[in-house]
């Protein structure tokens, strides 16, 4: 059911919808417990001039990366014609999800972690199905009865779920740094995207030669002072070396490096770190308004395998990223790597609002009743057409696993590139969107 509808223009002639749709938690169980689901359709005011001609117009539906983030309120950013941008599940104004808004119902931490299990990419695209029920399902004519989808990162996997289970409602995917690994479980993600990283770290300090003893420096003082974020949370070395997640992103190297210039100068001045270089540190971390992304980083992989802490398995190979006793031992020549994409159990004591969240994060680690969220024999004789943008140098999915996933979805163009990384689709849209919908159209020489 669709509620709550209001209506403005934006500064680019863009007339806004906000639009509310009460759904089930369970789809498996339509009439128990309802969450609302957010979405914001843009509609260029030209094409917009009677209510006749909107309910004729096709929708593009926008999956947000993540999981566990919402979408920020857009203008047309590159993008042609109408979009629809979802709140999923659990994030923005769709029931987010926080230690303080979970329902009271939930006592336990059986209770929570059952409870986040709904929120994964099987679940969110039956919400996008319900959805399209509703908006669309009047049309007179099939094919007006689909719409097109775009999913950035975790978005393109959720599209890749929608491929595998719901592929009747699409008429078009497009997907940008957003071809999941189908496996069963992480490790082999993790496998690949530590190389990423330690490739962007080896960047990092070739550029930032003297970072090697500021960044040592930074954490010999995190390891014997126990630092409180202004929120409450704790910088351990581990959350320190957390930072390094930026390091995939446009600008992420400069932007690590000038807070480890900051901290390094604080240390010099006050033996201490000052309360900006904190609160710059903590509001660049956003696990403790996202939980989701935390305890379902990992699930978001599993299917009938648990994720056993994959991350924190596998970085423990490699010493540069291995707890402070082990980094004492390196030679003081040797950098300190900064981590990627990863979730590590001490995140749950290091973030002051995943705390409560500890004992179901615990339990999902070791869950391995993960129902599916691809299907490759249907995957295989696809008929709708996918075009992606696929980055070579991307640090979250890393570029192997990309070439394995899209040789197994028929029907799928890439447009490669080394000239942006993860978040192409913000640097530049326009540009980038561009060369999508020329591929699309599927013209060859």
């Amino acid at each position: 059911m669709q509620t709550d509808l209001e209506t403005y223009c934006n500064k680019e002639d863009i007339k806004v919808i906000e639009r509310f749709f009460d759904l089930p938690l369970d789809h498996a169980n339509p009439e128990g417990d309802k969450i609302r689901v957010f979405a914001r359709n843009l509609i260029p005011r030209k094409k917009a001039k009677t209510e006749k001609k909107e309910n004729e117009l096709p929708y593009l539906v926008y999956l947000q990366g993540g999981p566990g983030f919402e979408v920020g309120l857009m203008g047309s950013s590159g993008f042609a014609g109408e979009t629809l941008w979802l709140d999923p599940r659990g994030t923005g104004l769709s029931t987010p999800i926080t230690p303080d808004t979970l329902p009271p119902r939930l006592k336990t931490d059986q209770d929570i972690a059952d409870y986040f299990k709904f929120f994964r990419a099987d679940s969110i695209v039956k919400d996008c199905e319900a959805i399209r029920q509703i908006l669309l399902g009047n049309k007179e004519k099939e094919e007006d009865r689909k719409w097109t989808i775009m999913g950035q990162s975790f978005g393109g996997f959720c599209a890749i779920t929608y491929l595998s289970f719901h592929s009747e409602g699409l008429k078009e995917v497009f997907i940008t740094g957003g071809l999941a690994p189908l496996g069963d479980y992480p490790d082999p993600n993790y496998e690949g995207t530590v190389r990423k990283v330690i490739q962007r770290n080896e960047i990092y300090y070739e550029k930032y030669p003297r970072d090697k003893k500021r960044v040592r420096d930074i954490c010999t003082f995190l390891d014997g002072n126990n630092v409180t974020l202004p929120n409450g949370g704790t910088l351990s070395v581990r959350r320190f070396q957390q930072l390094g997640i930026d390091f995939g992103m446009h600008g992420g190297i400069d932007r690590v490096h000038q807070i480890v210039f900051r901290a390094t100068n604080d240390l010099e001045l006050f033996g201490k770190l000052s309360y900006k270089t904190l609160q710059t540190i903590e509001q660049t971390q956003s696990l403790d308004g996202n939980p989701i992304y935390a305890i379902l980083h990992e699930p978001l992989y599993c299917q009938g395998k648990a994720s056993r802490w994959s991350a924190d398995r596998v970085v423990k190979k490699y010493p540069q990223f291995f707890s402070w006793n082990h980094v004492k031992a390196l030679e003081d020549t040797e950098p300190i790597y900064f981590t990627g994409e990863m979730i590590f159990p001490e995140n749950f004591d290091d973030y002051a609002h995943l705390r409560p969240l500890k004992g179901a994060a615990e339990i999902l680690a070791h869950d391995d009743s993960w129902g599916p969220l691809y299907d490759p024999e249907q995957l295989s004789k696809n008929e709708v057409k996918v075009t992606t943008a696929t980055y070579y140098n991307d640090m979250y999915v890393p570029f192997e696993a990309s070439q394995e996933t899209a040789s197994k979805i028929r029907n799928t163009e890439q447009y490669i590139t080394n000239q942006l990384v993860h978040s192409g689709i913000r640097q530049d849209p326009k540009d980038l969107m561009k060369k999508l919908f020329m591929l699309s159209k599927r013209e060859y020489d």
